[in-house]
């Protein structure tokens, strides 16, 4: 069953702007969401969502209350939630393989939502703008077509969205929002920034950077962030993007080097001095082909436990 907005299927085969005009409550409610200050989610309650990852958990969870991730320019993220069993997911997608990634989120909140006789599936998107190469565009496209074929009816709530997540300055565009949170408790979405990002975050980065697939991070039935075990082989070049200046790499390794947050270089090279300290993970971080496990502790941030005690 479809894509819908206020019960009436979406028709994808018109332009975006069309349907933000037959919807006008879709760009009051991009609006509100844009006039928020972004908060400063800490990290006690907090599963914080890389790139290509993404978490599922409901009300019911003891340590995560809050889901969030942030770093996205031309990146779209995704929280699709069913309002019986208050199941959320979040997720960062970059348009790797957007139809795959789209059925995997929808599998996840529905396997915690099947026994749940009323309620919905709602999905709210943010994130994109105007860029040059129109990547936004391409990606916020991808991803209406792809919840349009689910067989279950999708109700679209929130679309803040290239377009209507853009802003000029000096004939440069960049996005208004570039990170968001939802409360799991509460079903609240508001623009977020997050001072840490959680363990593991170079660890994380370098297996988005060696071309991952989406991947699930946590496990709501133990309460438990799973990281891994991942594998790749040495980063081709990687001394070469090393020696590279900032400038260099911005225009590079960036899908929108003017638009991204200040800390992007400083990231990437942390990641790449990671790949070039690991070429093996098998070997390095992973020799026992099991996960490295977090659990938050009773300050609710993220401890490592021993896998033997699992």
């Amino acid at each position: 069953m479809p894509l819908l907005v206020n019960g009436a299927r979406v028709d994808l085969a018109r332009p975006t702007g069309d349907m933000i005009r037959a919807h006008p409550h879709l760009e009051e409610k991009a609006k509100l969401l844009r006039s928020q200050p972004a908060q400063i989610v800490e990290p006690k309650g907090l599963l914080y969502v890389q790139q290509r990852e993404f978490a599922v958990t409901t009300p019911k969870d003891g340590s995560v209350s809050i889901l969030g991730s942030d770093d996205a320019t031309t990146c779209h993220i995704v929280v699709l939630r069913h309002t019986g069993s208050g199941a959320t997911c979040l997720t960062h997608c970059d348009g790797s393989d957007t139809e795959a990634e789209v059925a995997l989120i929808m599998s996840s909140v529905k396997s915690f939502s099947s026994s749940t006789g009323c309620g919905r599936l709602e999905v709210h998107l943010v994130g994109g703008f105007n860029d040059d190469r129109q990547l936004s565009q391409k990606l916020t496209n991808q991803l209406l077509r792809a919840f349009d074929l689910q067989p279950e009816d999708v109700h679209l709530v929130t679309f803040c969205v290239t377009e209507l997540n853009d802003r000029e300055e000096q004939d440069i565009h960049f996005p208004i929002i570039y990170g968001i949170a939802v409360n799991v408790k509460t079903a609240e979405i508001f623009p977020a920034t997050f001072p840490e990002k959680g363990p593991d975050e170079d660890l994380r980065s370098a297996h988005v950077l060696t071309g991952a697939p989406l991947t699930n991070i946590y496990d709501a039935k133990t309460e438990q962030l799973r990281i891994g075990p991942y594998f790749w082989g040495p980063f081709p070049h990687v001394d070469f993007w090393l020696e590279q200046d900032d400038a260099q790499i911005l225009q590079n390794l960036s899908t929108s080097p003017l638009a991204e947050p200040p800390h992007f270089v400083s990231h990437i090279r942390s990641t790449l001095t990671f790949l070039k300290e690991h070429p093996f993970p098998s070997r390095s971080l992973f020799p026992d082909r099991k996960p490295r496990i977090y659990k938050k502790n009773e300050e609710g941030l993220w401890e490592q436990v021993c896998s033997d005690k699992i």
